[in-house]
């Protein structure tokens, strides 16, 4: 089975390069002396400092190897391209919902999701419902808190 793709801004892939490195460089041997430092200390059994730096180094390399994958398999969300009449990975779309209020967002790749912030993936259940839709359209969508309506009132 091909590796997932991770749809990422030209940024996005910016910080997670920069996260990966300071992984890397900085928190490994910050890791590294408090282990070194609770073996000193006492015997690693029974040692909950040895314990927590353990399960600490095991978070970073498990996120190491995260990122790692996620940028060898990033696809970069092309800005320019995706300024078009269709919504598409890269878009800024203007909504008004059933209530009348206008909604931005950007769609963009599950890993720079963020709704506070107006950037929703498109594997999310607007995101999935917008995609290939034009100004004027009208989605339908299924929530937890019941069936949510929007229209396209803007593609940027």
């Amino acid at each position: 089975m091909p590796p997932k793709e991770v749809y990422l801004t030209p940024e996005g892939l910016e910080k997670l390069k920069a996260e990966l490195d300071h992984l890397r460089t900085v928190r490994r041997q910050e890791v590294a002396a408090r282990i070194q430092k609770a073996k000193e200390l006492a015997s690693p059994v029974d040692n909950a400092e040895y314990e927590e730096a353990k399960n600490e180094q095991a978070f970073v390399e498990g996120r190491i190897l995260q990122l790692e994958k996620m940028v060898k398999n990033a696809s970069i969300i092309r800005t320019e391209v995706a300024a078009s009449d269709k919504v598409a990975l890269g878009s800024r779309v203007t909504l008004h919902d059933q209530d009348g209020e206008e909604r931005d967002y950007t769609i963009v790749g599950s890993a720079e999701a963020s709704p506070t912030e107006g950037r929703i993936s498109n594997e999310s259940p607007v995101g999935r419902a917008l995609l290939g839709r034009r100004v004027g359209d009208e989605i339908q969508v299924q929530a937890p808190a019941g069936v949510l309506k929007f229209a396209i009132i803007k593609i940027a």
